[in-house]
């Protein structure tokens, strides 16, 4: 089985020394890859900047912006059988990258952003992929209505739900509680564990749905 994955945060860049980003470790997504090369899959790692060691024998292709993520997954996406899409994507960029540094001189400054690519909305109808395709879905309110109403919306067969407002799990933690969203309105909770724990369970669980879909 060939699975795409994306993992961790995007920078969008103000200018040359300064970015908008989030808290994405890219725990998740890296334990997904290792999980699934022990499986046995071929895996492609998809990447913004962290400090992680990318599993042995994984395609890695690393990139820095939500464009560049974009572009990266476009090109290749049709060639996976499964996409996981764990990246936390940047939602918004500055308009405008100022070339030199911005010095400190007014008591406030306005930054005009705009929305960046919907990459795993684009699966579907723009990148034409019809493999298992897989979301996430980080969330601090209404979270199971949230991952379902995002699952029907992104066309996903599976959206991973998780609850970043609780202490410790989620964000800069090794561990994590998530709740595995299906079409139909079911969902599977998955107790708390490590992430890579988690992640084998992911895996198998992604392996079983794809087999029961395939014909003999």
């Amino acid at each position: 089985m060939r699975i795409l994955i994306t993992a961790g945060p995007t920078r969008e860049p103000i200018d040359p020394v300064r970015f908008i980003s989030n808290r994405s470790s890219g725990r998740m997504g890296y334990a997904l890859a290792q999980a699934a090369r022990e499986a046995g899959c071929a895996i492609t790692l998809v990447s913004g900047p962290t400090g992680l060691v990318p599993p042995v024998g994984a395609n890695f292709v690393p990139v820095d912006t939500a464009k560049q993520m974009f572009d990266a997954v476009a090109g290749i996406i049709k060639a996976h059988d499964v996409a996981i899409f764990s990246a936390a994507v940047a939602d918004y960029r500055p308009v405008e990258i100022a070339p030199e540094k911005i010095k400190k001189t007014e008591p406030r400054m306005v930054l005009e952003l705009e929305r960046t690519s919907d990459i795993l909305g684009s699966a579907r109808v723009q990148f034409g992929f019809e493999g298992f395709l897989v979301g996430f879905a980080a969330e601090t309110e209404n979270v199971l209505q949230e991952a379902h109403a995002k699952l029907r919306r992104k066309a996903c067969d599976l959206v991973v739900a998780n609850d970043v407002s609780k202490p410790g799990t989620g964000f800069d933690s090794d561990e994590n509680e998530v709740t595995l969203c299906l079409p139909g309105s079911k969902s599977l909770p998955l107790p708390r564990s490590t992430k890579i724990e988690l992640a084998r369970e992911i895996i198998c669980f992604i392996q079983g749905r794809v087999a029961a879909q395939t014909p003999p």
